[in-house]
C-alpha cells in the first residue's frame, strides 16, 4: 500500500505511487461520453472505473445520510453514488480514489469535493483521496497531470460523444427494429475504445474520417417514415444528461412517442473556455490565461465544425450550428457576463432549439439552483415574449419531487405539442385538399 501524504493544508495526496496501484471510480453522467472518456484516461495509465449503479433509492439514502439536504441535488446523487459504490464491498478501500470535476466558477459544483470529503469522513473513509479535474489551479495532486495531450484527447472523446449522442438520438425514436441504434452505438464505442489503447481516432484526421463513417452507418438504418413531436431538453448539466438526476428523461420521453433532441457536451466545454476571454474583457486578468485560451478554444471549435460538416452532408440528420451561433443568438437576451452555473449558455440552447424548429423544451433544474432559476425559468417569459409558440415547462428535481408529479407536467407539455402538431397537419390536408379541387388555369 502507497503512503499517504499531505499537503501543508492537511488534504490527502494522490501520489505517483497510488497511480500505478489504485483504482479511481468516476462519477456517472452521460453514459456514451463517460465510456468514452475513461478510456481516454486509461491511455494515460490512470485505472478509471466508470460507475453505473442505477439504484437511485440507495444513491439517494447515501447521498441524504452524509450531505447537508439544502445542498445541490447533483450533489447529493454524485457523492450518495460514490459512497454508495464504496460500501458495496466490490472495491479496496485501501487501494481506492476518487475523482470528480470542479469548474472553478461561483456555482456549488465547485465545493462538490469538499462536500465528498465531509461524507468519506462521516463514513470512517478518511485514507480514500479525491483527485479534482480541473483547469483552473484549484487542487494539484503529484499523480495527476492535466497536460495540454490529455486535454485534446479529452475533448476529442466528448466530440465522439456528442455525435453518437445526436444521431442515436435522431434514429432511435423511428427505428424498425427495436434497439438497431443503441447497438450500433455500443459498437462505436467498442470500436473508438480499442483504437484509443493504442492511440488511434485520437488526432483530427482520424476523427474527420470516424465522423464520416459514423453518419453513413446511422443513415443506414432502416426507420419509418413518421415524425413525431420533436422535444428539446436543456437545463443544469448534470439533471439535463444524467439518467439519475432526470429519473431516466429520455427514456420516458421516447416511452411518449416523442423524439428526444439534446444540445452536445462540447458547447458547455467551450463555453467555460470562453468564459476566461470573456473574463479578461470585463474584469482584466492575466494575459497567458487569455493566451491559452484562445488556442484551446480555437482548437476545439475546430474539432466541432469537422462534426457539424460531417452531420449535414446527410440530409437527413439535424445538426446544430455550433458554439459561435448559441453565442449570437443570445445576444439581446442575456450578458456574457452571466456565467454562473450554464450562465447564458442555457438561455441561448433554448433559443437555439426554438430557432430550429424544437419548440417544445423541458428545462431541467435542481431545486433551489439559484443560477439556472435564472437563466432558465427566469428566461421563459422573455423567450415567450419574442417566440409565442414556444412550450417550455420547468421540471425541478430534487429528493423530494416525486416523478409522478414531474411526469405529469411533462405530459401536459406533450399534449400541447401533439394538439398543435394535429392542427398543423390538418391545416396541410386542408390547403392540399383546396389545391386538389381548384379549377385548372390557362
Amino acid at each position: 500500500m502507497a503512503e499517504l501524504k499531505y499537503d501543508k493544508t492537511g488534504r490527502l495526496l494522490f501520489t505517483k505511487e497510488m497511480k500505478r496501484e489504485y483504482q479511481i471510480l468516476m462519477p456517472q453522467m452521460l453514459p456514451i461520453h463517460f465510456e468514452l472518456i475513461k478510456n481516454v484516461l486509461r491511455l494515460h495509465g490512470y485505472n478509471v472505473t466508470l460507475l453505473k449503479g442505477t439504484d437511485s433509492e440507495s444513491i439517494r439514502r447515501q447521498g441524504l445520510e452524509n450531505v447537508h439536504n439544502d445542498t445541490c441535488y447533483p450533489a447529493l446523487l454524485v457523492i450518495g453514488q460514490m459512497l454508495d459504490a464504496l460500501k458495496s464491498g466490490k472495491y479496496d478501500l485501501n487501494k481506492t480514489v476518487l475523482v470528480i470535476t470542479q469548474t472553478g466558477g461561483g456555482c456549488r459544483a465547485s465545493n462538490y469535493i469538499h462536500l465528498l470529503r465531509k461524507g468519506l469522513k462521516r463514513s470512517g473513509l478518511e485514507q480514500i483521496p479525491v483527485i479534482s479535474v480541473n483547469l483552473s489551479g484549484l487542487e494539484k495532486n503529484p499523480g495527476f497531470k492535466m497536460t495540454l495531450k490529455l486535454i485534446r484527447q479529452l475533448a476529442m472523446s466528448a466530440m465522439y460523444g456528442d455525435i453518437l449522442m445526436l444521431l442515436q438520438n435522431q434514429v432511435r425514436p423511428y427505428e424498425i427494429i427495436d434497439g438497431d441504434a443503441a447497438r450500433l452505438t455500443d459498437r462505436w464505442v467498442e470500436k473508438l475504445s480499442d483504437e484509443f489503447k493504442s492511440g488511434g481516432a485520437l488526432n483530427q484526421k482520424a476523427m474527420r474520417a470516424h465522423f464520416k463513417e459514423i453518419v453513413k452507418d446511422f443513415a443506414a438504418v432502416p426507420v419509418r417514415g413518421e415524425q413525431k413531436v420533436r422535444v428539446g431538453i436543456v437545463g443544469e448539466i448534470y439533471v439535463k444528461y444524467a439518467p439519475l438526476g432526470n429519473n431516466n428523461l429520455e427514456e420516458f420521453l421516447l416511452s411518449e412517442q416523442a423524439e428526444v433532441v439534446v444540445p452536445g457536451l462540447m458547447d458547455f466545454i467551450i463555453f467555460k473556455i470562453d468564459n476566461r476571454i470573456e473574463d479578461y474583457k470585463l474584469y482584466g486578468g492575466k494575459r497567458p490565461v487569455r493566451f491559452f485560451a484562445r488556442k484551446l478554444m480555437s482548437y476545439v471549435l475546430h474539432c466541432q465544425q469537422i462534426m457539424i460538416d460531417a452531420v449535414r452532408a446527410e440530409p437527413k440528420f439535424y445538426c446544430p450550428k455550433g458554439y459561435l451561433h448559441l453565442k449570437e443568438l443570445v445576444k439581446g437576451y442575456v450578458g456574457y457576463g452571466a456565467k454562473m452555473g450554464e450562465g447564458w449558455l442555457l438561455t441561448a440552447e433554448m433559443l437555439e432549439l426554438i430557432a430550429d424548429g424544437v419548440n417544445n423544451i423541458v428545462c431541467t433544474q435542481p431545486f433551489g439552483c439559484l443560477p439556472n432559476h435564472v437563466v432558465g425559468k427566469g428566461m421563459i417569459r422573455g423567450i415567450k415574449t419574442k417566440h409565442p409558440d414556444a412550450n417550455i415547462v420547468a421540471i425541478d428535481y430534487d429528493p423530494g419531487a416525486t416523478k409522478v408529479n414531474q411526469e405529469n407536467r411533462i405530459k401536459l407539455m406533450l399534449a400541447v405539442a401533439k394538439a398543435k402538431a394535429a392542427e398543423e397537419k390538418e391545416a396541410v390536408k386542408t390547403v392540399e385538399k383546396r389545391n386538389a379541387e381548384a379549377p385548372e388555369t390557362v
